[in-house]
């Protein structure tokens, strides 16, 4: 793993036109490695302008843009991958799409299908909710994080209710800390990112 945890970035569940000027503002006030795309919508023609915009702001600043699960749009649109919340089509997927693309594979707090992505040609895997009971209320703990840190060597993000505390805590034991609405929430993302982040500098 890096020495100090890179950012992740999560765009909100919708974007609007505005958007684009917030996340530059973010990308040029802290280096960023990744941004997801990550929409409520299931509209393709939605997804489509909301990549469009992030992309010329992230492609701007040499920041890959991913997709969340939507895979059919990766190539049409010129994304640099796929985040994939279930990882099941993960091996057919590299198979098909060879070794340039990323995807990346969402495992929960399972130690187990955290593995089995990483059989399957994953470039990272993320585990958590980190610092709430979201979801089915199992978190991803510190110690799942130390164990994969020590024993693989595959990249492993964490995601899901962090605040300065949690990562502080886990500054030591993952690659990246992916963040969504902790910051898009704010007024001043970018602040708010530094007074996140402010351990890790």
């Amino acid at each position: 793993m890096t020495d100090v945890p890179q950012i992740y970035l999560i765009t909100p569940p919708e974007i609007d036109a505005a958007f684009p000027d917030r996340l530059a503002a973010v990308l040029d006030a802290r280096p960023v490695a990744c941004i997801r795309l990550q929409m409520l919508t299931q509209d393709a023609d939605r997804v489509t302008r909301a990549a469009d915009l992030c992309r010329e702001v992230a492609h701007a600043r040499d920041v890959p843009l991913v997709v969340a699960d939507h895979t059919a749009l990766v190539q049409p649109l010129g994304l640099d991958g796929v985040h994939l919340t279930d990882p099941r089509p993960l091996r057919k997927l590299r198979a098909d799409w060879g070794e340039d693309p990323i995807i990346g594979a969402w495992c929960g707090a399972s130690r187990h299908d955290g593995m089995v992505a990483g059989e399957n040609g994953a470039d990272y895997v993320s585990f958590g909710p980190v610092g709430t009971n979201l979801g089915a209320g199992e978190t991803a703990q510190r110690e799942l994080f130390a164990w994969w840190s020590e024993i693989i060597e595959l990249p492993v993000v964490a995601e899901g209710g962090l605040d300065a505390t949690a990562i502080e805590a886990l500054a030591g034991v993952c690659d990246f800390f992916a963040l969504g609405e902790e910051i898009w929430s704010s007024d001043e993302p970018a602040g708010q990112l530094a007074r996140l982040t402010a351990s890790l500098v």
